[in-house]
């Protein structure tokens, strides 16, 4: 039997004399009184009385059978009640049918449902939602899965899929990369294909990410291709979209293919400043056009000059004149860089032709290049004769 005591407190000498007096004044119930509020600081406390609790032996042997038959009645409703959900009939997924899946727009039905095949025929609460949520999480074009039991007999899977950025070259195939490095298949018979609505992207083509890299190289190399591209495109123009091919392979210095009067000239971009650099390419090439119709790559990454680069097979042009900078009032003396042949990288230039010395910057490296047929390096600062 339980004995419910309150102890009110407060009350001190003004309780009546018929009222039972409390001890134990608080300050919070005389704030309450002050107040006039209706008392909430009164405390409840619960006591058992011994009464409750057999006094003999017979008496506590009985109460402890009591117990563990109610112990072992509440046990054998538990296994009743597993038992009925583990093997009635009502609870089996019947058939693929019975598996909802959404989100899914490359991937398609058949590729998911084949993580689901051991379970047709199957009790729904032998399902393992964790373990299948794992298994469609490893297919590349999933990002995001959630798997869920409807209750009696279909699961619904949710799946959320990997965003493409750029496509990739894998070998002699074209792929697809999204923002964290993952590559992606293209598959002809995805889901939207087989609907005759294929997706279309118009990306640039990235180089220099390869499934040999560690997750963690792709990783790295996609955070500077979507810094380069975002900067390119902060000015609204989306020129990104411009680029034919991105190379990363050299993360100190991005480069990229931009078509060109039916070419494609090579920019090297360096590490920084990109969309800076594209503007002073952008305009000096109708200049150039005239200057160097052979014109094969420019080389941006240098504040006081620019290195150009001319196609196989062609010679520098020697009866021009260049300026570095469209800025710069003082129009610069042209220096040639003499072709260097391919198994020496630091040839001499030949007799009886000037060349440039670049000053305070030294020659400009091409780690990742074969041997140029010539180069013209413009600068602002006359190199000393």
């Amino acid at each position: 039997m339980a004995m419910q005591e309150m102890d009110e407190q407060g009350f001190g000498s003004d309780t009546p004399s018929g009222a039972r007096r409390v001890s134990g004044v608080s300050s919070s119930r005389r704030v309450d009184r002050q107040t006039g509020r209706a008392g909430f600081g009164a405390q409840f406390r619960l006591r058992f009385s011994r009464s409750v609790m057999p006094r003999t032996q017979k008496g506590r042997i009985a109460g402890a059978v009591a117990l563990f038959a109610s112990l072992g009645l509440l046990a054998g409703a538990g296994y009743e009640g597993q038992h009925f959900l583990l093997h009635d009939e009502r609870f089996v997924v019947p058939g693929s049918s019975a598996i909802q899946i959404e989100g899914n727009s490359h991937l398609t039905r058949a590729q998911l449902l084949s993580v689901f095949g051991e379970d047709v025929d199957r009790n729904i609460f032998t399902v393992s939602l964790a373990q299948r949520r794992t298994e469609l999480e490893r297919l590349p074009w999933v990002e995001h899965a959630t798997v869920m039991r409807l209750l009696p007999d279909r699961l619904r899977v949710s799946i959320v899929e990997r965003t493409p950025v750029a496509f990739v070259r894998q070998g002699s195939k074209i792929g697809l990369v999204d923002r964290t490095g993952v590559l992606l298949d293209m598959d002809d018979d995805s889901e939207t294909a087989s609907k005759g609505a294929p997706v279309q992207y118009s990306f640039p083509v990235v180089t220099g990410v390869s499934e040999d890299d560690p997750a963690s190289v792709r990783s790295a190399r996609m955070k500077i291709y979507l810094k380069f591209a975002s900067d390119l495109d902060s000015s609204k123009e989306n020129i990104s979209s411009k680029l034919s091919e991105v190379d990363l392979s050299n993360p100190e210095d991005v480069k990229a293919l931009i078509p060109d009067h039916g070419t494609e000239i090579l920019v090297h971009f360096g590490d920084s400043d990109y969309l800076d650099r594209y503007r002073k390419f952008e305009a000096q090439l109708p200049q150039w056009h005239t200057q160097y119709p052979k014109l094969a790559s420019a080389d941006m990454r240098y504040d006081r000059q620019v290195v150009l680069e001319m196609q196989a097979g062609a010679s520098v042009p020697t009866n021009n004149t260049q300026t570095a900078e469209a800025s710069d009032p003082t129009p610069a003396p042209i220096k040639h860089a003499a072709p260097r042949p391919a198994a020496k990288k630091t040839a001499a230039p030949e007799r009886g032709r000037p060349h440039t010395k670049l000053a305070a910057m030294g020659q400009p490296h091409f780690p990742d290049e074969s041997a140029p047929t010539g180069k013209h390096v413009i600068s602002s600062k006359p190199a000393r004769q």
